[in-house]
């Protein structure tokens, strides 16, 4: 149990003492770049599956 207690002592003083948190303006503009990535690689994703399948569909539409 002491080393239990041991851990959580030192996960402690770890998070407290050494982590260099971010500031305010830090998370705000890490954010802003986390959004727009990932909606660039939304569009990115959907128009490849459009592309796809309308690509797929003119093929199917050649064998009927």
């Amino acid at each position: 149990m002491n080393k239990v207690k041991t851990y959580f002592n030192e996960a402690y003083h770890e998070l407290v003492e050494n982590v260099s948190w971010p500031t305010g303006k830090e998370l705000q503009s890490s954010l802003s770049v986390v959004l727009i990535a990932t909606l660039i690689f939304a569009l990115v994703i959907y128009l490849m599956d459009f592309v796809f399948s309308k690509g797929l569909s003119i093929y199917y539409h050649l064998f009927e």
